[in-house]
């Protein structure tokens, strides 16, 4: 079976994005650098730890959108990623105090928990999702 390995945030700034998600949910996120090597944006990358090797989940990064490689003649648009979260209220709370939005609002998932679709000061959606058997 495929599996989701890696994911990419696309940002017009890197920066502000990394900000956002560390103030959100506490990622590490680090620039990629090569010593004395200048990079061009399109090269930049910043890398993405979302939680310890123990635990189930996924690491990524952030690059710098790229509009001069549009697909169906616009920028880059990619997946949708879901963070499991202790709570999709006080996570919501956090999206907007880092600059984010709601974008579609907590909804139950019968037997599964709750989600909600935000958006970072980019405009990438992304879910958070409570667990709660009882949602519904």
């Amino acid at each position: 079976m495929n599996r989701v390995v890696h994911f990419e945030i696309h940002a017009a700034e890197p920066k502000r994005a990394a900000e956002f998600y560390r103030a959100v949910f506490g990622w590490e996120i680090k620039e990629w650098v090569l010593p004395g090597i200048e990079m061009p944006n399109e090269n930049r990358y910043w890398r993405v730890t979302t939680g310890s090797g123990d635990a189930p989940g996924i690491d990524g990064g952030i690059v710098f959108r790229r509009a001069d490689a549009p697909v169906e003649g616009q920028a880059v648009n990619s997946y949708v990623c879901t963070i499991g979260v202790a709570s999709v209220d006080g996570s919501v709370d956090a999206v907007r105090a880092a600059g984010g939005h709601l974008a579609v609002p907590k909804m139950p998932i019968i037997g599964v928990g709750w989600l909600a679709y935000c958006k970072d000061p980019e405009g990438n959606i992304f879910g958070v999702m409570q667990d709660d058997p009882g949602a519904g």
